[in-house]
């Protein structure tokens, strides 16, 4: 209906939406992913729910437009997004007048209002880049400079007795402070610009990967997922294939190289070892900044990344030379670390557009390449830090061709899952008198409780993998890595919530973790 505006999670369809349809009928078209008769209308589609596909929808929620997002995964931030070392940069790394520069400064800096807005965990820790020679005091003296010039704030060189002063246990000759880095939740901060975009209207459509683009008149058809939609503008924010989804919309001068970035994470002892991001000076031509040491806002310490440019953009295997060699450099920038303290290991992509050979960083691209085509293409790091700007960005270029108007009922503000752990015990003990299941603890590791899972599986996307349930509350992330509570997780979505065993998936489709009955 003209001014209506549609939403579609999981599998509650409107059902003015398709007359003379019984509900049933369609969440069941829905569920098997058939080819509906009707297109679905939008104003504006967003291929992509990372962080800045979602910082989009967001930004858009504030307006009347119909929005629509469309995922190929099982969950939000399943590619670049979910997998990083959970930095906000400050802008110092990134050429002066470039759009990554401008942006990062800018993200960096409303970065911990946004995230009280959102309800996500942010810390402003500061980051030190180490030198072991006088090339990498060269180094760090260009930066601080470039920084400078960026707008970054308080940046300032450090002595060897100086560095050595702040953090004795880490090696180096000097140093250059950056108080503006922080860290934060970058799966908690993806879900959050999502679950606030859905409860101002935006729909979110995953296991629907886009098979075909085609222009049309005032606008573009979209086909994805076993369905068919129209749009007036499409944004594809497709991260590692932002370049295969611009070759569907007819523009094929891009080229994403897979840069493969390798982690290992240790046990909850930042607050102890490292209260604060430590980075080597970087080396010319290297794919990323070095391997570094990051404490996160769970109290784990990160070792990573590697740089390793890659034929599959989902090659996410963990390899063990690589690793081998992470563990080295790590102990170099801080002597005390133990084999013994590594719980697990990760692997994330960056989108590169700098060609193996040249390594180094080429700007975000940002721009309408076709009428009503808004391509966002090498979003790498610092895209995450970037998001709400380059949000931003994309709303300004919709608003030049369509009209946006303000919507009255728009809420920034998100609450997210109360975290028992980290709260006094009195605290503690009113959660359990309102529900008695903050009482039963499932996760041993991270006290993780029955009422937190509840609050993940029942999330309002509609996500009911195990990865969706970890990464909103933070189970099987301890020392026995979901040994203990992944199997009580899997019992409680098919005794509670009505999954078959079979159902139950880690990260979507092809990740089933049972295939059926031995008994």
């Amino acid at each position: 209906r003209e001014g209506c505006r549609i939403a579609i999670l999981g599998c509650q369809v409107l059902p003015d939406l398709y007359p003379g349809q019984s509900c049933a009928k369609i969440g069941r078209e829905h569920r098997e992913g058939r080819t509906l008769e009707h297109d679905l209308e939008y104003d504006v589609l967003i291929i992509g729910a990372g962080a800045v596909g979602c910082a989009v929808a967001r930004a858009l929620s504030r307006y009347t437009a119909r929005v629509a997002v469309l995922e190929q995964e099982a969950d939000v931030a399943a590619g670049t997004s979910g997998r990083n070392s959970a930095v906000v940069h400050a802008g110092f790394n990134n050429r002066p007048g470039s759009r990554m520069a401008k942006l990062c400064v800018a993200g960096n800096q409303g970065f911990e209002a946004l995230c009280n807005d959102l309800d996500v965990p942010y810390q402003k820790t500061g980051k030190l880049l180490v030198g072991f020679d006088e090339e990498d005091m060269a180094t760090l003296r260009r930066l601080k400079a470039q920084g400078d010039t960026n707008g970054c704030r308080g940046l300032a060189m450090l002595t060897q007795a100086e560095l050595h002063a702040k953090l004795p246990q880490v090696g180096g000759i000097g140093a250059m402070h950056s108080p503006e880095t922080g860290i934060f939740d970058p799966f908690l901060y993806t879900v959050a610009l999502a679950e606030n975009a859905a409860a101002n209207g935006v729909s979110f459509f995953f296991r629907a990967p886009v098979t075909q683009i085609r222009a049309i008149p005032g606008g573009w058809q979209v086909t994805a997922g076993g369905k068919r939609f129209t749009t007036r503008y499409l944004v594809n924010s497709a991260g590692l294939f932002s370049a295969q989804v611009a070759k569907l919309a007819g523009v094929g001068d891009y080229r994403i190289y897979p840069c493969r970035g390798e982690y290992f994470i240790l046990d909850q002892i930042a607050r102890d070892v490292l209260p604060l991001p430590v980075y080597p000076a970087p080396k010319q031509g290297a794919g990323g900044l070095g391997v570094h040491l990051t404490p996160t806002v769970h109290g784990n310490l990160l070792i990573g990344p590697s740089a390793e440019y890659i034929e599959s953009p989902a090659d996410t295997a963990s390899t063990q030379p690589v690793l081998d060699e992470l563990f080295r450099q790590a102990q170099r920038l801080l002597p005390g670390l133990e084999r013994r303290q590594i719980i697990g290991a990760y692997a994330g992509i960056r989108p590169k557009q700098a060609p193996p050979g040249e390594g180094g960083y080429w700007d975000f691209v940002l721009r309408e390449d076709r009428p009503g085509l808004i391509d966002l293409v090498g979003i790498e790091s610092p895209g995450l830090t970037a998001s709400a700007p380059l949000a931003e960005e994309v709303v300004a270029l919709i608003g030049q061709g369509m009209d946006l108007t303000p919507d009255p009922t728009y809420d920034g503000h998100r609450e997210g899952i109360p975290r028992f752990r980290d709260l006094p015990p009195d605290e503690r003990a009113k959660l359990i008198e309102q529900d008695p299941d903050f009482g039963e603890v499932i996760c041993r590791c991270q006290t993780v409780t029955k009422a937190e899972l509840r609050r993940a599986i029942e999330n309002p996307l509609g996500v009911k993998t195990i990865a969706g349930i970890k990464y909103r509350a933070w189970a099987t992330t301890g020392r026995c890595q979901g040994g203990y509570c992944l199997p009580r997780i899997a019992q409680l979505l098919t005794e509670e919530y009505g999954l078959a065993p079979e159902d139950v998936t880690y990260r979507g489709d092809s990740s089933n973790l049972f295939v059926g009955r031995v008994k």
